[in-house]
């Protein structure tokens, strides 16, 4: 059912026809990479918060994580991510599949300045085998985001 609210959601704007299906899962931004056979950095994670009970999504690359003092800054709260049994009621996707497209009216988007440094990025699509591909300008299109904000640090490998 997501996936078909996401897809719904992108066919508004034209861009259902990049919508990628796979046989395998895409839910972890590694899972993704692979079956999109690009870089990580340029899955485009979505992440589920909440602020003053209100909840949010932030997209960045796939790179990075949240800087818990940049994050406090912007919003004035410590960073509460949403259990993961609370997702889809709060977002209306469920882990592994959460995209700013086909989500709960209440729900406000922002888009994480680290996506700036690719022309193309790779959301997930309502499921956890699904992705599209996008231009920074069609994901902020087609997301209804609501301000650029700089709230991640790039992820330390080893």
């Amino acid at each position: 059912m997501s996936f078909i609210k996401a897809k719904e959601h992108l066919e508004k704007y034209e861009l259902d026809s990049k919508i990628k299906e796979f046989d395998t899962s895409s839910a972890t931004v590694k899972e993704a990479a692979i079956a999109l056979n690009c870089k990580e950095a340029e899955i485009a994670k979505t992440l589920s918060f909440l602020v003053s009970d209100k909840p949010i999504l932030i997209v960045s690359a796939g790179n990075r994580k949240i800087d818990n003092a940049k994050y406090k800054s912007k919003f004035n709260e410590k960073a509460k991510m949403l259990k993961s049994d609370d997702v889809e009621t709060f977002i209306g996707h469920k882990v592994g599949g959460v995209c700013p497209f086909g989500i709960n009216d209440d729900v406000d988007v922002y888009l994480d300045i680290s996506l700036k440094d690719f022309d193309t990025v790779y959301p997930a699509c309502g499921s956890s085998n699904s992705a599209v591909k996008l231009t920074i300008k069609e994901l902020e299109d087609a997301s209804n985001y609501k301000e650029w904000i700089d709230v991640c640090k790039i992820i330390e490998e080893g």
